[in-house]
């Protein structure tokens, strides 16, 4: 005898099929909020930092501070400071 058989029994039949179809729908949005919440991630992020700059540290010069930039120098003239 097939439980699902509407000649039998219809309303056992109907029940019967009426709560397949509620598992079949429970267990697909079970399977969504699993996807959702552990495989995807909660959705929270880390937050990157901004590096500060730290104004203690000495800044380099502008060439208006410095006086501009210096001579140009002859082709047979090695680098100063080497």
């Amino acid at each position: 005898m097939n439980t699902l058989d509407m000649s039998s029994n219809g309303a056992a039949a109907g029940w019967l099929l009426f709560i397949a179809i509620l598992l079949a729908v429970g267990i697909g949005i079970a399977c969504f909020v699993i996807w959702l919440f552990v495989l995807r991630g909660s959705g929270k992020k880390p937050h990157k930092r901004r590096k500060r700059r730290r104004h203690h540290r000495q800044v380099n010069p502008t060439l208006a501070q410095t006086g501009g930039l210096p001579p140009p120098r002859g082709p047979n003239e090695p680098p100063r400071g080497v």
